[in-house]
């Protein structure tokens, strides 16, 4: 995959990010809840810890720093070329988006509410769904290439 091609998933992600979490925060009030299916709500979240509102006591400056240090890092591997560029891509875009959020508006705009009976999952955005996706397609991407020098 070309860089430009990454660059492109990347802002994509980015650009539906912003899209939907400004829709939320324009059309919607704090907590208010769409029914959209029977296991899926939209929702209006503002979370000011990390993912599913964990660790909330670091402060904002702190979660901008761990997502620099990241989105540096991912850069870096996607310069260096030997790891999943496409899962590297998904994450960097996830890792921007949430970081301008930080940055606008010292917390993070979730809106996915998705639950099973009284189940129910904390609220996400597409830049989690980015982050998380990539994140599972590098981890099966390297397990898979782990049982393939093993059984050769």
């Amino acid at each position: 995959m070309k860089r430009s091609h990454s660059a492109g998933i990347a802002l994509l992600v980015v650009f539906l990010d912003q899209l939907t979490k400004y829709l939320v925060r324009n059309l919607m009030s704090p907590f208010d809840t769409i029914k959209v299916l029977p296991f899926f709500d939209l929702v209006s979240v503002r979370n000011e810890g990390a993912a599913f509102g964990m660790l909330k006591g670091l402060g904002n400056a702190a979660f901008i720093a761990v997502s620099l240090i990241a989105i540096v890092f991912v850069l870096f591997l996607l310069f260096k070329g030997r790891e999943d560029k496409f899962a590297l891509s998904l994450i960097l875009g996830g890792a921007a988006g949430n970081l301008i959020d930080r940055v606008a508006f010292g917390r993070v705009t979730d809106f996915i509410d998705l639950f099973a009976g009284t189940f129910h999952w904390p609220a996400f955005n597409i830049a989690d769904s980015a982050l998380t996706i990539g994140l599972m397609l590098l981890v099966l991407g390297s397990l898979f290439r782990r049982q393939a020098g093993e059984k050769a």
